[in-house]
């Protein structure tokens, strides 16, 4: 489904990815995990074609996303869907009408049709009432439970998550995972999910990758990441000081 071969991007000389390889399989959902400042965010803006890459491919069902561009890069991310940090809804409109604004612009469906889709979806996250409410009036796990309907609203074979519970106390943070593990059960999309939040994000992901010094240095189910040798992975899943965690030059 997706595939990131030799990926390299750098910012005014300085390397912060330096050659990603990484597969995501059809219905799986990957975990980035690493450091702040890692290029965890940069590597995701690749994939939905924000950022364009010095070296390297990202394949989407074997479309390379580096060469396209217009009409061509627009129709590709129709497969996407897409969870930002902070949630990025739309202040000036309502609940439902954040949810709404995909089908809206992008599909011709009529307006029963649209309503249908969304009041089920917000059956989905459990906001079940709330279409009429703003973002102001909500709160930050809600707002996130908003983002996630509008993320799946058009039915994307892929979701991208962006630190998805960031800012969220613990139980909060729980809850949107287990919205997230449900979604995905109902849903069968590809994830890709960016995170620090360790351990609870090992219940979500099928596979986790550790992205440090601009390369992905393992990949594995949860288990054998928690059980990993590779000093720099026990040293960040564990919260460990002992030892230098090298930085990117």
């Amino acid at each position: 489904m997706i595939e990131i071969v030799n990926l390299e991007k750098s910012f005014d000389h300085l390397k912060v990815l330096r050659g990603v390889n990484l597969k995501i399989s059809h219905g799986e959902v990957m975990t980035i995990i690493g450091k702040s400042g890692s290029g965890k965010s940069v590597l995701l803006k690749h994939v939905i074609g924000l950022i364009r890459p010095d070296k390297g491919k990202i394949l989407i069902d074997g479309i390379d996303m580096t060469e396209l561009t217009g009409k061509d890069i627009d129709k590709t991310r129709e497969k996407l869907g897409m969870l930002f940090q902070g949630g990025a809804l739309f202040d000036s409109l309502t609940v439902y009408g954040n949810i709404s604004f995909p089908l809206r612009e992008k599909t011709r469906l009529r307006k029963n049709e649209i309503r249908e889709k969304v009041l089920q979806a917000l059956d989905d996250v459990g906001l079940r009432g709330m279409g009429n409410k703003y973002p102001a009036e909500i709160s930050g796990g809600m707002k996130k439970r908003v983002a996630l309907a509008r993320a799946l609203i058009t039915e994307p074979s892929i979701v991208l998550f962006d630190e998805p519970t960031t800012g969220l106390d613990p139980i909060i943070l729980n809850s949107i995972h287990r919205l997230i593990i449900n979604t995905h059960k109902k849903y069968g999309f590809t994830g890709l999910i960016i995170s620090h939040e360790i351990p609870e994000i090992f219940e979500v992901a099928d596979k986790v990758a550790m992205l440090h010094n601009g390369i992905i240095v393992e990949t594995g189910t949860p288990e054998e990441i928690k059980k990993s040798s590779d000093p720099v992975v026990k040293q960040f899943i564990t919260g460990s000081l002992e030892g230098p965690i090298e930085f990117l030059s």
